[in-house]
């Protein structure tokens, strides 16, 4: 087909839109995989458009030109609707059933009625709108965050969740991410392209997993072709990968197969052999936030702290990080009368300071203390004395548990 601009693109456009009413432009599913057990987790709706003489048109060839108009929001709701059809298909075959990421291009923020008409495609299907992922490109959401944000947030009250897809392919902005309520981060092949051993590309993918796992974004990285590359990304606990190394991408009645036997070909290793140590560590952390739900770390010597965890606690209206002093003022002021001053005393930094000049591992008070519900409970607040051997501050963890809920 080639690169057709100018004149020749509305010409490409109606060539595209027949295919579409002759059932030519075809849905290939790229599957995604656990990083760490092969499991089969959801899959990519990629579009493919099958000649007259039965080849197979990869997009780059015909999506450019749907995309300087408006053409391309329809080839969007086509794909939509095919990948409908295939998941009910599956449910009432055999229920074998994974999410399915579907791309939509930023021309839909300018559709008046787009979740509406999102809602009412799945449902006519009878499709979980769980089942469904709207995937967004990073460029995409460059020039009108406010707008994007705003129709993404009305895509993800409808239950259905949301992709960031190709960061890293160019204009990446840790801003725009942190502002976009999105779900997902799928991380742009072009980051592996030095097959994970180039330092610099190292670092720069331990950066973005970190900053991800925080805001709670589940990882995607695309195109994964070697064992060095998922070995590397296992140790930066990415939770998802897709790539030829697994799977290419399949038509229907092979992807369906794939999802009866659940897993890649391909035979995976015990968990526990091969997860990295920062997955060994973010499961202790997840155990240990489910007792401690608020987790604080502390620097007494610099009357500083931060927030490590915040969850289902009693009030969720306590600062992130700044002074320690003001920490203890505030915390001291949400717990009953009777116990304000024996919180404020227990946790004045020269009182911690004195403790831990007397050898003492723990400093621990049990105090009523006020939710936003206007109930006080029973709250359980221990700082324990930590060491980091590049400084010599005096620094403490701060564990939290409300013992009225267990």
């Amino acid at each position: 087909m080639g690169n057709l601009t100018g004149d020749n693109r509305e010409w490409l456009c109606r060539e595209v839109f027949r295919a579409m009413e002759e059932d030519k432009i075809k849905v290939y599913y790229q599957p995604q995989f656990d990083a760490l057990t092969g499991k089969l987790t959801g899959a990519e709706a990629l579009a493919r458009w099958i000649s007259e003489e039965g080849s197979v048109v990869m997009p780059g060839s015909f999506i450019p030109a749907l995309e300087q108009g408006d053409e391309i929001t329809q080839l969007d709701w086509h794909m939509l609707r095919k990948v409908c059809l295939f998941l009910k298909w599956q449910q009432e075959r055999d229920g074998h059933t994974v999410p399915i990421a579907v791309n939509f291009s930023r021309q839909h923020v300018k559709e008046e009625r787009f979740v509406s008409k999102l809602c009412e495609m799945v449902d006519t299907y009878g499709i979980p709108h769980n089942k469904i992922e709207i995937e967004i490109t990073e460029s995409a959401l460059v020039g009108q965050e406010e707008k994007i944000s705003d129709w993404i947030e009305g895509i993800r009250r409808q239950g259905f969740r949301v992709a960031i897809d190709d960061f890293g392919s160019g204009l990446s902005s840790l801003s725009l991410v942190k502002d976009i309520s999105a779900d997902v981060l799928k991380i742009d092949k072009s980051l592996l392209s030095h097959n994970c051993e180039d330092e610099k590309e190292r670092i720069v993918l331990e950066s973005i997993f970190y900053f991800a796992h925080r805001l709670k974004l589940t990882t995607v990285a695309e195109g994964v072709e070697t064992r060095e590359q998922l070995g590397f990304l296992r140790t930066c606990s990415c939770k998802e990968i897709q790539g030829f190394l697994f799977a290419k991408p399949m038509e229907q009645e092979a992807f369906a197969a794939l999802c009866r036997k659940g897993k890649a070909a391909a035979e995976q290793e015990d968990i526990l052999k091969i997860q990295a140590p920062s997955s060994a560590t973010q499961m202790l952390l997840d155990a240990v936030f489910i007792r401690y739900p608020l987790v604080i770390l502390a620097n007494l010597t610099r009357n500083s702290f931060y927030m490590m965890a915040y969850e289902d606690f009693t009030s969720h209206c306590c600062p992130s990080t700044g002074v320690f002093d003001e920490l203890i003022a505030h915390g001291a002021s949400t717990m009953h009368p009777e116990d304000r001053e024996l919180f404020r005393t227990t946790f004045q930094i020269e009182n911690l300071m004195a403790a831990h000049d007397r050898g003492e591992q723990w400093v621990s008070v049990v105090t009523r203390q006020m939710g936003d519900d206007g109930i006080y409970r029973r709250v359980e607040t221990t700082d324990y004395f930590v060491k980091n051997s590049s400084v010599d501050d005096v620094l403490v963890i701060a564990l939290c548990h409300n013992l009225d809920e267990r």
